[in-house]
C-alpha cells in the first residue's frame, strides 16, 4: 500500500510513519526540511511547495493521504490579550487551507488508486463539545471537520475521507501529562484508516473507534 503523511518528522505523524514503515507499506513522509529517501519536503502552506511536491508525485497511484500537519498557535492565549490576526491566519492556512490544498492536488493520485484520506482534526473542533478558549485551533479543526465531511460527500464513491481524533496524546503539542502515548494513538488510527471505505466515508472518530459528536 502507497501511503503519504504530511507533517511525519514527529509527534504522531512520525509514529503513524513507523508504525506503516514496520509492517511492510510503502510510506513517504513529508517534512519541512530537506528532502531526502523516503521524504518529501512540504510547507502546507505554501501553494508552490503543495504543487512541487505534487509534482514528484505525478502518475503514481495514492493509496492513503494522512493529512496530519497542523499547529496550535493559540495556546495559552486569553480572550481580551491574545488571538491577534495574525494567529488566525497562520493558523487556517495551516489546518485548514493546507489540507485542502493537498488534497486537491494529490486528487488524480488518489483517483488512480480509489485510495482514501484520513484527515487529523480534534475532539476540540466539535461544537456539541465546545469548552471555551483556544477560539483559533477550535475553529481551525471545526472547519477541517466540515471540510472532510463536504470532501467525503463529493468524492464518494471513489475516494473515501475520514476524519480522525486521535487522542489526548503526549507530544510537544499535548504535553506530557497526555492521556496516551504516540505509539497507541498511530496503532489505533492505523487501524481507524484501514476501516475506512465507501460505507463509513465522512465518519468523525477518535483513534480508538468511538465515533465522535459533529
Amino acid at each position: 500500500m502507497k501511503v503519504l503523511i504530511t507533517g511525519a518528522n514527529r509527534g504522531i505523524g512520525r509514529a503513524l510513519f513507523d508504525g506503516y514503515a514496520a509492517r511492510g507499506d510503502d510510506v513517504t513522509g513529508t517534512t519541512r526540511g530537506a528532502a531526502s529517501n523516503g521524504w518529501l519536503q512540504l510547507d502546507v502552506t505554501d501553494p508552490a511547495s503543495v504543487s512541487a511536491m505534487a509534482g514528484r508525485l505525478n502518475g503514481q497511484p495514492l493509496d492513503l493521504l494522512v493529512c496530519n500537519a497542523g499547529v496550535y498557535l493559540d495556546k495559552g492565549h486569553e480572550l481580551g490579550a491574545g488571538y491577534g490576526a495574525d494567529v488566525w491566519a497562520d493558523t487556517f492556512a495551516a489546518n485548514v487551507t493546507g489540507v485542502f490544498l493537498t488534497i486537491e492536488a494529490l486528487l488524480p493520485n488518489l483517483r488512480a488508486a480509489g485510495g482514501k484520506v484520513a484527515i487529523i482534526s480534534s475532539q476540540m473542533g466539535s461544537s456539541k463539545r465546545a469548552g471555551g478558549n483556544a477560539f483559533v485551533y477550535r475553529a481551525s479543526k471545526a472547519a477541517a471537520l466540515n471540510l472532510g465531511r463536504n470532501l467525503a460527500k463529493e468524492l464518494a464513491p471513489n475516494v473515501a475521507v475520514g476524519i480522525y481524533h486521535p487522542g489526548w496524546v503526549q507530544t510537544d503539542m499535548g504535553g506530557k501529562t497526555a492521556a496516551i502515548t504516540v505509539d497507541q494513538s498511530a496503532t489505533g488510527l492505523i487501524q481507524r484508516f484501514d476501516a475506512l471505505g465507501p460505507k463509513t466515508t465522512g465518519c468523525f472518530e477518535m483513534w480508538n473507534g468511538e465515533a465522535m459528536p459533529y
